[in-house]
């Protein structure tokens, strides 16, 4: 569903972009104004309970997500491979700070129990993640399992927000729901590599 809804996102953002490019704004300073917009936010209101504002404004600095590539490919500077690096190591970091967030939060709540299962779902993602990049780094493809960073994003997310405005359970339901999809697509990955490598005859 996500990855149908990006062209209508590219669509939207196209403007923005090309108004960007035209100034000289590079790629790589659209990602990291995302990056440092997304911890502040995550840092900042999040541990404090105001989860609806920090879930919204989390999500603004994430559209720079898709932002930076149209700039890349309307003529910014920064389109490169140091691009693409810089790209991905921070959105490792702005996963962690929502993550990390919400963690502070349920310790502000005394919350022991949410707080250790929101960490297995920030390890989870971590793996997911590494998997990945490990794996085409041996020449392999790592592009299955049931909850990408997008999946994530969009849960915690929507579940923070609503959160925010006094819905029950849907934070530690969502929170769970991670954790335990995180797992799962771990393993999705390393039986993928595993199955590669038996094909190519090795053990």
């Amino acid at each position: 569903m996500l990855k149908l809804l990006r062209p209508a996102m590219t669509r939207i953002l196209t403007p923005l972009g090309r108004a960007l490019a035209a100034r000289g704004i590079g790629p790589n300073v659209v990602t990291a104004i995302g990056t440092i917009g997304t911890v502040v936010c995550a840092l900042l209101f999040l541990p404090l309970g105001q989860l609806s504002w920090g879930a919204l404004l989390i999500t603004v600095f994430v559209l720079f997500d898709l932002l930076d590539g149209l700039v890349a490919r309307l003529g910014g500077k920064g389109g490169s491979t140091w691009g693409a690096f810089l790209d991905s190591t921070l959105d490792r970091v702005a996963d962690a700070a929502i993550f990390c967030g919400l963690i502070l939060y349920f310790i502000s709540k005394h919350d022991t129990l949410m707080a250790a299962v929101t960490l297995a779902g920030l390890v989870a993602g971590a793996l997911v993640s590494y998997a990945k990049a490990r794996a085409e780094g041996l020449g392999l493809t790592c592009d299955v399992g049931l909850a990408e960073r997008p999946e994530r994003l969009v849960v915690a997310l929507v579940a923070t927000f609503f959160a925010g405005l006094g819905v029950p359970y849907v934070l530690p339901a969502g929170m769970w729901l991670l954790a335990i999809a995180g797992a799962i697509t771990v393993v999705q990955r390393v039986v993928h590599v595993h199955g590669q490598t038996r094909q190519a005859g090795e053990r």
